[in-house]
């Protein structure tokens, strides 16, 4: 077996990720029939804070209310309770990705898994729990508990030290994120595959392996070093 050890992103790595879907859910508690167009203007005001909460500009407070401060308004209602509506409206609508299950199943005796995310607290719990996967993984590395993200290097030294691995090129960094998952992975000098979704790699970013589905990664893994 090449890795002891895979540290596997979260978020349309190992699970869907449909914010709109979550979204309208938590607005329906509201009676508010959440858009497309409304998707829209909240992408615009939530992407550029997730860009500044990578870079360490922001916490991941403000982040979490920032995003619903204009609905909080709208509906008087703190944009905290918003916010934690909403991470338990995307734990309600996770699943895993096709092959996810199949894959963890057939890697859990050969090496040891984790999942390094760049999420929060309450929503890993929650859906590691809902979908039975919780037992699969040795830890979760959440940047809103230690206070920095992927890609910054501490994120991933962090995991590191909890994992430590005899030989650090005994590890794998898993993900569908180049600016944050394979940049970072690649700062700290461990291999990386980048989970492309059948996208293409428009940056100077080289992952180790590139594959476009997740089924994908098993014959990566179980080359003999």
């Amino acid at each position: 077996m090449k890795y002891n050890w895979i540290l596997f992103d979260a978020d349309e790595t190992l699970f869907s990720f449909d914010s709109f879907a979550g979204l309208k859910q938590l607005f329906a508690n509201y009676n508010v029939d959440f858009t497309q167009e409304d998707f829209i203007q909240y992408q615009q005001v939530n992407k550029p804070l997730w860009v500044a909460y990578q870079d360490g500009k922001i916490d991941a407070k403000t982040l979490q209310e920032s995003r619903f401060s204009e609905w909080g308004k709208k509906l008087s209602v703190k944009p905290a309770e918003l916010n934690h509506g909403f991470l338990l409206s995307m734990a309600e609508v996770c699943r895993p990705l096709d092959g996810v299950v199949d894959l963890l199943q057939q890697l859990k005796d050969r090496a040891k898994l984790a999942i390094i995310t760049n999420g929060f607290t309450a929503m890993q719990q929650l859906r590691l729990h809902k979908t039975g996967l919780k037992d699969y993984f040795e830890f979760v590395v959440v940047s809103e508990e230690i206070g920095v993200s992927k890609p910054n290097p501490q994120f991933f030294h962090h995991a590191l030290e909890l994992a430590s691995p005899q030989d650090s090129k005994q590890v794998l960094v898993v993900g569908d994120t180049l600016e944050s998952d394979i940049l970072g992975g690649n700062n700290v000098g461990l291999d990386t595959c980048w989970l492309d979704h059948g996208r293409e790699n428009l940056t100077a970013i080289k992952p180790t392996y590139q594959i476009t589905k997740i089924a994908d990664l098993l014959p990566v893994i179980t080359q003999e070093s």
